[in-house]
């Protein structure tokens, strides 16, 4: 955290490992680049680029019409390898108000990430506000960005981030009994694909697969804690760079568990992330 000994113009942010997520090849090719590059091995991907890769895609298909990702379903197929992916978009449910889109992402013709989004048609001044307003703690003065203890801190996807705790932090040991609730501002560093500017969904999906790490109270050291997949529910994508994730994580006995986290910004909620785990010792 920024401190009296470590004040704000202090702060120095890790160098950029690329300009971009990805590079368009052609057609529905995309070259991966090191910022992908995942914690556990450097030949794959973190699975926060190529799930907004796949809603980018979704996004696509829509077009002009007012249709926005009320819900998005990722399956993450086994382990994602750098270099070059082709996507695939299908519609599985047609319809004007609602319809179902699912969007593939392949590697030398193997499907390795799968994406099911609900689209849902809105209309401004359609429906009244309702619901507990929600309301995130005030962004914090840059700090230094702590790594997952036992990962090295130069894998690409963790310096293609920035991340601000408002509470909490990095593989937080907190006795059982106790919320190990983390709060912290995140945004992606650089566009997700060389030359555009990220949307909103595009740039939650690229941190919404973090809210295992982010909020794990395991040393990856000495545990894997493996989602296989996430679901994203939203009300709304962030109106801006910096959303907050209120997040936690719960591990049963048996080596199962759960993250959780709620995604607002400025404005107020925009929804939530909910991620199954493996967890195991290493080794």
């Amino acid at each position: 955290m920024t401190s009296a000994t470590t004040p704000a113009s202090a702060v120095e942010l890790p160098e950029l490992p690329a300009d971009s997520f990805y590079e368009h090849v052609d057609g529905s090719a995309y070259a991966s680049t090191p910022a992908t590059e995942s914690p556990w091995d450097p030949r794959a991907q973190h699975g926060g680029p190529p799930s907004a890769l796949l809603g980018r895609s979704v996004e696509a298909s829509v077009g002009d019409e007012p249709m926005a990702v009320g819900k998005i379903d990722v399956d993450f197929l086994g382990p994602i390898p750098q270099g070059t992916c082709e996507i695939e978009v299908s519609v599985l449910r047609p319809g004007r108000r609602v319809r179902q889109v699912q969007a593939t992402m392949s590697v030398e013709g193997r499907a390795v990430v799968t994406a099911r989004a609900w689209l849902v048609a809105y209309e401004e001044g359609r429906a009244p506000t309702s619901g507990r307003p929600v309301v995130p703690p005030s962004l914090p003065s840059p700090q230094p960005q702590f790594r997952l203890p036992g990962v090295s801190a130069e894998w690409g996807y963790g310096r293609a981030v920035e991340w601000r705790f408002t509470s909490g932090g990095f593989g937080r040991q907190t006795p059982a009994g106790e919320d190990g609730r983390v709060q912290v501002w995140g945004r992606t560093r650089v566009p997700l694909v060389a030359g555009e500017e990220s949307t909103g969904l595009q740039r939650l999906l690229t941190l919404a697969d973090s809210t295992n790490g982010i909020s794990t109270q395991l040393t990856a050291r000495d545990w894997i804690f493996v989602p296989p997949g996430m679901n994203v529910t939203l009300q709304r994508v962030p109106a801006a760079d910096w959303m907050h994730l209120d997040a936690t994580s719960h591990v049963d006995p048996r080596g199962t568990g759960v993250a959780h986290a709620t995604v607002s910004d400025d404005a107020g909620l925009c929804g939530y992330v909910s991620q199954p785990l493996l967890v195991a010792p290493r080794g």
